[in-house]
């Protein structure tokens, strides 16, 4: 082995991680670095384990039960700290870390925690929920704007909203808009313009771009109670368009920049009046389409007494044709069921006692019953035989 070592020694893999970590900790010693949390875990034991990264690399660290109690603010995933420490290494998985003694939050990683921390809660309370959210008139008469009276967002608020919308009245609550005490001013701003008898229409509440820090009094939780508890519709109208604050999520809509803001709560005269005219064209095709539907339905109308005469015509000729066939047909019917009886008749004349009676044949009775056998009577019996004329008492002589 050359450099630092003979080339005859042989070395353990525990003595050569030894001499590792003791060239780390002697050749950089104690170090500040800068880097994003990620990995966060904290042990059974109570010692913290994460990564600090940046856009090129990644170092463990290690911020041990005692450091970590005494050792600066609590720690969260993605917050960039500034963590001082010694550079080691951990021989039984052999990787080089920073041993943490001390962790603070930079400014803008401590600033994007709190307002993480603030949306959960207000989120949580449903202070951003849908179906609180109210319409934003479409034609406002008055605007009231929270802003600062000296910015140039107000100037490009106001010179959109005189250019689109003639005759309206805009009314100024000035206010901080940065800084100590602006979140409490632009709170009471809005609680003013609510104090106003009429109300405005709408609230415009904003600034022109910044950092997060510039921007910071609208994260704050004054603001979001203020815009939460107004009685008119606000607009939220802060920074640039890929600047969201605590206030856009409050608020019943947001607008990406504040001249977004002033073209949003007002139409364009131009857009109004060629939406009219489209609007009175289309009633203009509606119109003709109605009447020219009346007028068909009212030429049918007309028409109607002929064609009920003609149906009824028509009727009155069918029923007549209908009734001479039920006629002809009952008088056929008649006809047949007459010649029908009289062959019945016919028949029955001939079966009649009297008309066998006319061809010889004698009804003999005894006692009034009709006797069919000689066996019916004995010798010396009264019978009585019936002739087609009369009849005659006879005497039984013998019964052969």
């Amino acid at each position: 082995m050359s450099g630092f070592f003979p080339e005859e020694k042989v070395f353990t893999v525990t003595e050569i991680s030894g001499v590792i970590k003791d060239m780390l900790e002697g050749a950089i010693g104690t170090v500040t670095v800068e880097g994003e949390i990620s990995n966060l875990k904290t042990a059974a034991s109570g010692h913290v384990y994460f990564d600090l990264k940046d856009g090129g690399a990644v170092l463990s660290a290690v911020f041990f039960k005692g450091w970590a109690r005494n050792g600066g603010a609590e720690l969260a995933e993605g917050l960039q700290v500034e963590a001082f420490g010694q550079i080691s290494a951990y021989g039984r998985q052999s990787r080089y870390q920073l041993i943490v003694r001390r962790a603070s939050p930079k400014t803008q990683g401590k600033l994007c925690l709190e307002f993480e921390k603030l949306k959960k809660k207000l989120a949580a309370e449903g202070l951003f929920d849908e179906f609180r959210k109210r319409p934003i008139p479409k034609f406002p008469s008055c605007i009231g704007i929270v802003t600062s009276e000296h910015g140039a967002a107000l100037r490009d608020m106001l010179s959109i909203l005189a250019r689109r919308g003639a005759g309206l009245s805009v009314i100024i609550a000035p206010s901080l808009v940065q800084g100590p005490g602006a979140g409490k001013d632009i709170a009471r701003a809005i609680a003013d313009l609510n104090q106003l008898v009429p109300l405005p229409d709408v609230l415009l509440v904003g600034r022109g771009g910044g950092s997060m820090e510039d921007l910071w009094a609208f994260n704050e939780e004054i603001v979001a109670r203020a815009i939460a508890a107004s009685k008119i519709p606000v607009i939220s109208c802060v920074g640039h368009e890929t600047d969201f604050t605590i206030a856009d999520f409050t608020a019943d809509l947001r607008a990406p920049t504040p001249s977004a803001a002033a073209e949003l709560v007002v139409k364009n005269r131009q857009d109004v009046l060629a939406h009219v005219s489209q609007l009175e064209r289309r009633l203009g095709q509606s119109l003709r389409l109605f009447y020219s539907g009346i007028s068909a339905r009212y030429g049918r109308a007309a028409r109607l007494p002929d064609l009920i005469t003609a149906f009824w015509r028509e009727r009155s000729q069918e029923t007549d044709r209908l009734a001479e066939k039920l006629h002809s047909a009952m008088r056929a019917a008649a006809d047949g069921a007459s010649r029908r009886l009289e062959l019945a008749a016919g028949k029955l004349s001939t079966l009649a006692p009297k008309s066998v009676l006319s061809r010889g044949y004698a009804i003999v009775r005894k006692s009034g019953a009709i006797l069919t056998d000689a066996a019916q009577s004995s010798a010396g019996d009264r019978v009585e035989v019936e002739l087609r004329k009369g009849k005659l008492d006879c005497e039984v002589k013998t019964a052969i």
